[in-house]
């Protein structure tokens, strides 16, 4: 399981719901001894497009050019995330 890893956030609230969210995600691959690993975003968006700073428009372009057609800059970065994973030889679909 990979997941993007955020580390910076823009409140209080927003940190608070983000550890709770890794809260879970780590406490249920735990418990199905399933390896998770998360990717900070720069490294997500260099593997994407070259620049670790890139912006919504630069992502939802690299998956166009890998033959995607994501709806918005959340999908473009799930897409670049997968690639990522897969990149690494660590994500088998089934």
């Amino acid at each position: 399981m990979v997941y993007e890893e955020v580390r910076n956030h823009k409140g209080v609230d927003a940190a608070h719901i983000y550890g709770g969210f890794m809260a879970h995600l780590t406490a249920w691959c735990e418990h199905h001894q399933i390896p998770y690993q998360g990717v900070p975003v720069g490294t997500i968006k260099k593997h994407a497009t070259g620049k670790g700073n890139a912006g919504k428009a630069e992502m939802i372009a690299a998956a166009k050019v890998r033959g995607f057609d994501p709806v918005d800059d959340n999908h473009a970065d799930a897409l670049a995330l997968l690639d990522w994973a897969m990149s690494q030889g660590g994500v088998a679909c089934v």
